[in-house]
């Protein structure tokens, strides 16, 4: 019988310049687990992605991130008083609320990346 069970699935995220974006990523409220031959493991609670010292800017500046949150509030509050706002020179959108059903907001890491932080209302 075959076990086609899955356990977990983890984007390969680029960085431009590896040492900024580890920190970037620690700064707004992801814990770093390990970093070691240009791969850094990044998590919170069970989501987690793999950062990498690799740079392809189309890849870039097209892949985005969607993070299901319980309390967008909490993320919007949390990035914007880590500063990384103007550290990074990066924007926070506003919290909008979705015509799909979520409230969210998006900003953009250090190398291009979108990141949309949603909440299910």
């Amino acid at each position: 019988m075959s076990n086609l069970k899955t356990v977990e699935l983890k984007t390969f995220i680029p960085s431009k310049d590896f040492e900024t974006s580890k920190n970037f990523y620690s700064e707004i409220g992801f814990t770093k687990a390990s970093d070691e031959g240009g791969i850094a493991y990044f998590h919170s609670g069970g989501c987690s992605f793999l950062l990498q010292d690799f740079y392809d800017k189309s890849l870039a500046e097209n892949l985005m991130m969607h993070l299901l949150v319980e309390d967008v509030y909490s993320w919007h509050k949390q990035i914007k008083e880590s500063g990384v706002d103007d550290k990074y020179h990066i924007s926070v959108s506003d919290i909008t609320k979705q015509p799909w059903g979520m409230l969210d907001f998006v900003i953009h890491d250090p190398s291009g990346v979108l990141w949309r932080f949603g909440q299910n209302v």
